[in-house]
């Protein structure tokens, strides 16, 4: 269990932008890899994506003066889990790193990989980022985001 520390940020779209570059660049790898053979990019996109990227499944709940939002990252180090947080927007980052470890048993199967947890989630509401609060236990990421008070505002109007 552990306290998660989130930032206030001004905007999370460099992020967002560095990320979708990594993975045009893992694609056209690919894509070269691949023949250079046109008509099949998606496929080399979802490809890229899927080896690069991990997004965790979320649960956003709307409450009366705020959100709450549950994150499944089952086996990560809280210390470890970045969570940047705009009026609009709340992004949650980490590095995962499964580490190989040499056995004597065979291993048959496993879906274990390292790679980069990247989920940004939009707020339908905008929200007080300076009172955003976050908290990891037993694998499950609970962040709880004031809604703003001019978005109650017009709400209750």
């Amino acid at each position: 269990m552990g306290d998660v520390v989130v930032q206030k940020s001004e905007t999370l779209w460099d992020q967002i932008h560095r990320m979708e570059e990594r993975i045009t660049r893992r694609a056209h790898e690919i894509f070269e890899a691949n023949g250079s053979i046109f008509g099949r990019e998606l496929d080399d996109w979802f490809q890229a994506e899927k080896e690069l990227v991990w997004k965790p499944a979320v649960e956003l709940k709307e409450k009366d003066t705020h959100f709450e939002l549950q994150a499944a990252l089952a086996g990560m180090d809280p210390k470890e889990i970045r969570i940047e947080v705009t009026p609009e927007e709340l992004l949650i980052r980490s590095d995962t790193k499964f580490e190989k470890r040499e056995e004597k048993e065979e291993l048959c199967y496993t879906e274990f990989q390292s790679g980069f947890l990247f989920r940004s989630i939009r707020f339908p509401k905008r929200v007080d980022p300076n009172r955003v609060r976050a908290e990891y236990r037993n694998g499950l990421l609970s962040v709880t985001a004031p809604i703003a008070a001019e978005a109650r505002a017009r709400g209750a109007a």
